[in-house]
């Protein structure tokens, strides 16, 4: 069988990639994770992609269509992971193809995602599937 990318909508399919999200955000607890997902979707417009092969989430994707005055209107990738068990397969590959192809459907003018510096392997993909490293996060914490 073919992997897929699907759209999460029903709670089934959202809680279906907690335990991939989980690998990318430790933080997260199975408890609130409906509902922040929930909160996302409803105040943010975020969407929730995965691969899907065998009813099994093999990668996954959240992401907001938006604007700006410094970037126009541009998909901005918040989580992209590969579960552990399922790397080096083409599943994130196929994940990007999606996002790009919908970022270009819905008429962005430019696709953005950042990445914690530690994450080396990510980067290789990142550049590889196009993107250039345009600038610096800068943070905070509250």
């Amino acid at each position: 069988m073919k992997p897929i990318v699907k759209k999460m909508s029903s709670d089934l399919e959202i809680m279906s990639t907690f335990n991939t999200f989980k690998q990318l955000r430790p933080h997260l607890t199975e408890e609130d994770f409906l509902e922040k997902i929930n909160r996302l979707k409803k105040n943010n417009g975020f969407q929730l992609v995965s691969v899907m092969k065998d009813n099994e989430v093999k990668a996954a994707a959240g992401y907001r269509i938006t604007e700006s005055l410094a970037w126009g209107k541009y998909l901005y990738v918040d989580d992209l992971i590969t579960n552990v068990s399922s790397r080096r397969q083409g599943y994130a590959s196929d994940l990007w193809d999606w996002l790009v192809t919908q970022a270009k459907l819905e008429g962005c003018e430019q696709f953005h995602l950042d990445s914690g510096v530690q994450r080396h392997d990510a980067h290789r993909f990142y550049l590889k599937g196009g993107l250039d490293i345009s600038c610096h996060h800068f943070q905070m914490s509250l």
